[in-house]
């Protein structure tokens, strides 16, 4: 979709903020209100981020003045010229689909616009000595904002109090976490790991990273594009590209060769144009696009890409995390077990409360734990370590009262954790989360690590429990062909325990992520394990290419900092609302609701969609590869060109506009395999070479039997509205009712317009002779599709079994 720049003026270029002296406002007070709405004013503000929502403008522009529009303007000032104005009927059609087109696209835009106002990005700002919350793009320059774990950075800044881990690799494609202590700069685009800090956003707008990296994105205009619109694209170009140099030469070839009038020889050639041009194609894949955006918005779904749409058609492996996804978020503490016989479980307490009086609870475990431990015991922090998901802990050093660490037993006591094995792996094996306190003789840090001696003090058990609706979602998509992996930083007993109540086919087979070192042990795993525990940020990025390396199209659902990375990489980022920032900014879909439960139905918004414009588009190149074929048939044979511009309105509208639009609202759960431009000419081929076939052959009827030019034209759209009626009924395979009655209706009204309206359209009356002709050809037509149809299929079996045994050999060698 076209994206506009909000700073942008109206001839493109951004305004020039205007010059004003800094204020360099202290990290406790940040700026005024006043000087705030000065620097707004001024044009020092963060309103770069570009929106995919078009103005009303667009939309009518890009819905009237295309090139095919352009086209049928040019072939109905043609028949103007040639005195034909009741050929000029597709000028109707073509304004119909302009106006559908707009108005579902004003809908699309409307309701976007609502969604996106509440999913927007906020930042918290120090303004007037107040901490509180403003959208990202009311930042100006020189505010002060508060960053803690999970938070996106906005703009460009030193940290001025505070430490934060941070990573760039959204921004620089380096996935090592960077410890940034006052002074250091943050970069626009990357993202807040742990710790927290106060920044001044100096760089804003246009000048920032993250902005000087989009606007050299710009300049490729493919970037976002599915398969289907890129494929779609190619096949415009190349149709525009025949249009003019075919034209010509069919006009010389009515006009020169066949000797007709100027008016006939205008007719026929316009109605050769008109018969290659996809005039509804790329509409209907548009619009059909727009609605799908729309119906995810109406059920809390945020698109950020409109590819996405496309790609979740075709996801057969979806890579779930357990905390929020499996299991509910809200955590709680189930029991404290005392491992040192000299420390009583209320010291065990004070020791926690202690440490969530200085430790920011930034994750579901801390809360939990932060809420259960509330009473500290008047303990000094002389320095914190915040969690990471690399190391699996975080660590305080109290004065006076040595240092305690709390995180995975397997972590943080390594080839000592042997001696407590037996203490944890029951509560494991229940699906709880076992967390170790210890106290260490060396202060940690989060450079150096654990070092020294480790004591181990308590183990703290946390549970969460598993979402009710968890175990149907899990085996609808089983039922729908999508297999599912869980990835967890949680010790993988647990983490399988849980999947298996949830009902996650082979959740028993599970690996523990720290024994997987080189990269063909990543190929390996996939194959054989479905939960992955104790998983980094790196290796969740690892696991989801190398899904993608054995062929899946992979979504990955998150709401972590630790997700960021791999949703980011799948080919479908799917985020939770309520998770952290970083993730909902870099997915391509947002569930606004935090719901699992909606899955199921944005997936199969997906396939519906998609599954029906390759329908749609099938019908539609039915006569495109006919009309292509046919203008070089006649041109090279020397025939007279069959049609007249209205039969090939009527056979358009009752094999194709109106089926293509009944079909596109149909459900459809299927999932989609193979290319697009592969899959929707394997449908449409048959019908097109069926039409050749009968055409030709009636052009050599006409021939042999001298019939008149109308009479050979009025064969034509009837044999040829049949094989578009055969089309329809392959197509919409299988069959229900409500495509009986369609396939019923156009045939009713194939039948009126032919026998009531045939004057209107063009028809002449047939005499016994030619009736007895389209008689034949009428009752060939089901074997001739069918010969096709069965060679195809012979042709697509023979292709996959080829690619089968290629497949295997390739494996065998390896």
């Amino acid at each position: 979709m076209i994206k506009r720049n909000k700073r942008q003026r109206g001839d493109g270029q951004l305004r020039q903020p205007v010059p004003m002296d800094r204020y360099f406002p202290t990290p406790e007070q940040g700026l005024t209100q006043a000087q705030a709405a000065q620097l707004a004013a001024a044009g020092w503000h963060n309103r770069v981020e570009e929106t995919n929502l078009k103005s009303t403008g667009e939309i009518i522009r890009e819905n009237t003045l295309t090139f095919f529009n352009l086209v049928f303007v040019v072939l109905a000032a043609l028949l103007v010229l040639a005195g034909s104005f009741r050929d000029m009927f597709f000028l109707l059609i073509a304004a119909i689909n302009s106006l559908i087109g707009i108005v579902q696209q004003l809908r699309s835009r409307a309701t976007l616009s609502k969604l996106a106002l509440v999913a927007q990005a906020r930042v918290k700002v120090v303004r007037g000595g107040q901490l509180g919350t403003v959208p990202v793009d009311q930042l100006v320059r020189e505010d002060i904002v508060e960053l803690g774990a999970g938070d996106q950075i906005p703009a460009d800044g030193p940290v001025l109090v505070g430490q934060v881990t941070v990573n760039e690799a959204l921004i620089t494609g380096e996935a090592d976490p960077i410890v940034k202590n006052p002074g250091d700069p943050l970069l626009s685009g990357s993202f807040v790991v742990s710790g927290k800090c106060r920044a001044r956003m100096d760089q804003v707008g246009a000048a920032s990273y993250a902005a000087r990296l989009a606007h050299e994105a710009k300049a490729d205009q493919g970037a976002g594009k599915s398969e289907m619109m890129k494929s779609l694209d190619r096949l415009i170009r190349v149709i525009g590209f025949a249009l003019i140099p075919l034209g010509i030469a069919l006009f010389c070839n009515e006009f020169l060769v066949q000797e007709q009038s100027f008016s006939t020889s205008i007719t026929s050639m316009v109605a050769a144009l008109i018969g290659m041009i996809p005039e509804g194609l790329y509409l209907l894949t548009s619009v059909a696009l727009a609605v799908s955006v729309m119906r995810l918005a109406q059920r809390k779904t945020l698109v950020h890409q409109m590819s996405a749409i496309e790609t979740l058609a075709r996801v057969d492996m979806l890579c779930v995390d357990k905390t929020g996804t499996v299991t509910q978020p809200d955590m709680s503490v189930q029991e404290l077990v005392c491992l040192d016989p000299q420390t009583s479980p209320q010291q065990v307490e004070g020791v926690l409360g202690a440490y969530y009086q200085v430790m920011d609870a930034d994750n579901d475990t801390a809360k939990a734990l932060a809420r259960r431990f509330q009473q500290g015991n008047g303990w000094q922090a002389q320095q914190v370590v915040p969690f990471t998901s690399a190391n699996k802990w975080s660590a305080v050093v109290f004065q006076d009262h040595g240092s305690y660490v709390l995180g995975a037993p397997e972590f943080i006591l390594k080839e000592g954790y042997q001696a407590i094995a037996h203490r944890v792996e029951p509560y494991q094996q229940a699906g709880c989360r076992v967390l170790l306190l210890a106290q260490c003789d060396t202060p940690p840090t989060q450079e150096g690590g654990l070092q020294g001696a480790v004591v181990p003090v308590a183990l703290v058990v946390v549970a969460n429990p598993i979402r009710p609706e968890a175990p149907d979602t899990f085996r609808y998509f089983a039922k729908y062909g999508v297999d599912v992996k869980v990835i967890s930083g949680d010790n993988p007993q647990t983490v399988s325990r849980v999947a298996q109540q949830a009902g996650i086919a082979g959740a028993e087979r599970f690996v523990d992520a720290a024994t997987l070192k080189e990269p063909g042990d990543y190929d390996r795993a996939v194959q054989e394990y479905n939960v992955f525990g104790r998983v980094t940020p790196d290796q969740k990025r690892k696991l989801v290419k190398a899904l993608q390396k054995a062929g899946h199209t992979v979504a990955m659902t998150g709401d972590g900092v630790n997700d960021v990375l791999a949703l980011k990489d799948a080919d479908c980022g799917i985020a939770m609302a309520s998770g952290a920032e970083a993730a909902c900014q870099v997915a391509e879909l947002v569930l606004l609701d935090s719901d699992f439960s909606a899955m199921p139905r944005v997936v199969e918004e997906g396939r519906r969609v998609i599954n029906n414009i390759q329908r749609a588009a099938a019908l539609y190149l039915v006569k495109n590869i006919m009309s292509v074929f046919l203008a070089l048939i006649t041109l090279i044979a020397g025939f007279p060109y069959p049609f007249v511009p209205i039969q090939l309105t009527l056979i358009s509208a009752l094999t194709i506009g109106i089926p293509s639009f009944v079909l596109a609202l149909e459900p459809n759960h299927e999932l989609v395999r193979g290319r697009f431009m592969h899959n929707v000419l394997r449908r449409a081929l048959p019908g097109g070479l069926t039409n050749i076939v009968l055409i030709v052959g009636l052009e050599l009827f006409t021939y042999a039997f001298t019939f008149q030019r109308a009479t050979l034209s009025t064969l034509s759209t009837v044999t040829i509205g049949a094989v578009g009626l055969l089309v329809i009924y392959y197509v919409a395979r299988p069959l229900d009712k409500k495509r009986w009655a369609l396939l019923g209706a156009m045939t009713v009204a194939m039948v009126v317009a032919v026998v009531w309206f045939g004057p209107f359209f063009e028809l002449t009356a047939l005499d016994l002779q030619s009736a007895l002709v389209v008689t034949v050809f009428l009752l060939l037509t089901p074997s001739v599709i069918y010969a096709f149809e069965t060679a195809f299929e012979w042709g697509s079996r023979i292709k996959g079994e080829w690619l089968k045994r290629r497949k295997q050999r390739a494996k065998t060698e390896q």
